[in-house]
């Protein structure tokens, strides 16, 4: 798994011709990013004793963003994997009529593969950016910066991963789950928007 080696294996292939990892990837790694740093912000105020009121919330705030973090970190070697599957389907042959049948089936059952982890991936940076808020309104008022940086990691994550579900469900003939796939989509950026507005805002407020 790509999370297991040094960051420069990830930088170099991401660089290479190799088709994978992409941008499904990538933006499932700066989910991470972004998860990490909600994480920092936590653990910066966890046991300090100015903020002994809301050391409940934090620690519900550390359990979420590091779940988050464990599942967006799983998710960059998840994308690589059904790229390929869509690849292979790709490459089937086509010689006969039941071949071209079989051929369109699986490209098509790979394609819906395809676009549920970039969907995953911007669902999870919603959460991300949802958390980021939290980690602004009561965490280190010293680490705010940190939670300004997460929300817009996480938006800039959704915003990627959603192109990647565009590009699969532009492909897939089944329109109902298409069409369900994108319109949620637009609501995850809808969302992480007005929170990336939110969290900027209240982090220069508290920065003075």
């Amino acid at each position: 798994m790509y999370v297991e080696k040094p960051m420069v294996v990830f930088l170099d292939k991401l660089a290479s011709r190799s088709p994978e990892p992409g941008g499904g990837s990538v933006s499932a790694l700066v989910g991470a990013l972004g998860a990490a740093l909600v994480s920092m912000v936590g653990n910066l105020t966890l046991g300090k004793e100015k903020y002994a009121d809301v050391q409940d919330k934090v620690d519900e705030l550390l359990e979420s963003s590091e779940k988050l973090r464990e599942e967006l970190q799983s998710l960059i070697q998840k994308d690589t994997e059904v790229y390929a599957d869509v690849s292979a389907a790709f490459k089937l042959p086509r010689e006969t009529e039941g071949e071209k049948a079989e051929r369109a089936s699986r490209i098509q059952e790979a394609l819906k593969l395809a676009t549920e982890v970039p969907f995953e991936i911007a669902e999870k940076c919603l959460e991300v950016a949802r958390l980021s808020e939290t980690s602004a309104v009561i965490g280190n008022v010293g680490a705010v910066s940190d939670a300004g940086v997460a929300v817009l990691l996480a938006e800039a994550a959704a915003q990627s991963a959603a192109l990647n579900v565009k590009i699969n469900v532009n492909s897939i003939e089944d329109r109902a789950f298409s069409q369900g796939k994108w319109s949620r989509i637009q609501e995850i950026l809808e969302e992480t928007a007005a929170l990336r507005e939110r969290v900027v805002q209240l982090t220069y407020e508290k920065l003075g």
